[in-house]
């Protein structure tokens, strides 16, 4: 089994998201996917059942409306297929794994997933002397039962802020610099009929000097080895360019941005 390492592309959220999600919904073969992408300008992106009002509230000050973004630069936001909190998108690294259905992480447990995936990112920072690990532990005020435990749809969950607002803090299975405490990355899931959805976001303030470059391909090695699978840089896949085009115009309306 291969993972299939995609090229990286430069989106706006909406395109992102909706390619996100055809990864999931029309990859030609049934092999783990993953790629890293960057962003056209400043966004952020939201989790699916976040209420609209909550998320305008919480938004970064250079996303609010009163104040609008810098001078000559536009603001993205997008509603994930995925769920967690609010994530600022100007200073991360962003990336998504698919996994299909019947791959032994899709039919395990979210916070099984959510835990080993991030043990492979925890190890590629340290490669690079980066004082990072999983947390293992709930702090006192956390209920570790309440998301890690429950999945009873399979479908969208995220062991984290729920309905907050991402790397505000570190809840158990995300990565933590252990020097500071401070949240390195965090993730949401989705999980359907056609696999599993992974997305995952890196705050860069919360690790010192890294050579993003190098740790790419750490990363996606120790995510091959947890897969128990080969990593393979795979060309894009020709997806149809009439359902990307309508999935783009979908995410980007109102009408799901607004939906909650």
């Amino acid at each position: 089994m291969n993972l299939h390492l995609l090229p990286v592309r430069t989106a706006g959220a909406a395109e992102n998201m909706a390619l996100d999600f055809l990864l999931l919904q029309r990859y030609p073969v049934p092999a783990p996917r993953f790629r890293h992408y960057e962003w056209r300008g400043p966004a952020c992106t939201f989790g699916f059942s976040q209420k609209i009002g909550f998320v305008r509230a919480n938004l970064p000050s250079f996303a609010k409306a009163s104040e609008g973004p810098p001078a000559g630069e536009h603001f993205d936001l997008c509603r994930r297929p995925t769920g967690g909190g609010i994530v600022d998108h100007r200073h991360d690294w962003t990336y998504a794994l698919v996994l299909p259905r019947g791959h032994a992480l899709y039919d395990g447990r979210a916070a099984q997933s959510y835990r080993i995936v991030h043990e492979g990112l925890a190890a590629a920072l340290a490669a690079l002397g980066q004082p990072a690990a999983v947390k293992m532990e709930c702090d006192k005020v956390e209920s570790c039962g309440s998301d890690l435990g429950r999945d009873k749809s399979r479908a969208s969950t995220l062991p984290q802020t729920g309905e907050g607002v991402c790397f505000q803090r570190a809840e158990l299975h995300d990565v933590v610099n252990t020097a500071t405490g401070a949240k390195i990355a965090g993730a949401a899931q989705k999980r359907n009929k056609h696999g599993l959805l992974f997305q995952g976001s890196i705050e860069k303030s919360a690790v010192g000097p890294v050579d993003w470059e190098e740790f790419s391909p750490l990363f996606s090695a120790a995510l091959a080895r947890t897969l128990g699978a080969e990593a393979q840089e795979t060309p894009w896949p020709d997806l149809n360019e009439d359902e990307v085009s309508g999935l783009i115009g979908q995410y980007s309306s109102p009408e799901w941005i607004e939906c909650r």
